[in-house]
């Protein structure tokens, strides 16, 4: 019994690792996404941003293939400005649960100590303006475990970025005619 649940905590630990990215996404609700066919990114509000250089230009790409995939052009004069932030935090995870192995005497043969391990947890976020009005239209924002190994980074950012823009452009509001001929 005690193997079985070592084995489905590894498990879980496992799995863990893997764990899906958390998305979500709020927008001006009172947009025509429709009109906007550029897009361009907002260097001033990017430089601020505390992630390495090399990660900057991994999110930067993975925005443009993106946007570009959904049909948008990159200009210098823009419809749309893109930036982006991110958070990170650390999460010590402690187990009460001790971490059994071994041969021991009397009623409890196994013996072990507890253990903890250390997760960091990333949040990014991708900001779309309207760059005539210069408000915010569109927000996306996902969370997830980040990559341990550095050779694993790209394709998580890559995750991140193509999970949010998912949910962009929001969908197109119906008229009523159209919600009537339904019926």
């Amino acid at each position: 019994m005690k193997t079985l649940k070592l084995f489905l905590l590894l498990l879980l630990i496992t799995v863990g690792a893997c764990s899906p990215i958390q998305v979500d996404a709020d927008y001006d609700k009172a947009t025509d996404f429709s009109q906007y066919k550029t897009y361009n990114f907002m260097k001033d509000g990017i430089a601020k941003v505390e992630i390495s250089d090399l990660d900057k230009k991994r999110i930067l790409n993975a925005i443009d293939i993106e946007m570009q995939a959904k049909g948008y052009t990159k200009s210098e004069t823009p419809d749309l400005m893109v930036n982006f932030f991110t958070k990170e935090m650390d999460y010590v995870n402690v187990s009460n649960y001790y971490g059994y192995w071994g041969y021991g005497w009397g009623w409890y043969p196994y013996y072990g100590y507890p253990y903890a391990y250390t997760t960091t947890e990333g949040t990014l976020y991708i900001d779309l303006i309207d760059a005539k009005r210069k408000e915010l239209v569109w927000q996306g924002v996902g969370a997830g475990l980040l990559a341990e190994k550095m050779s694993e980074k790209e394709q998580r950012i890559n995750e991140f970025v193509n999970r949010i823009l998912l949910q962009f452009p929001p969908e197109a509001k119906k008229d009523k005619k159209d919600k009537k001929d339904k019926k």
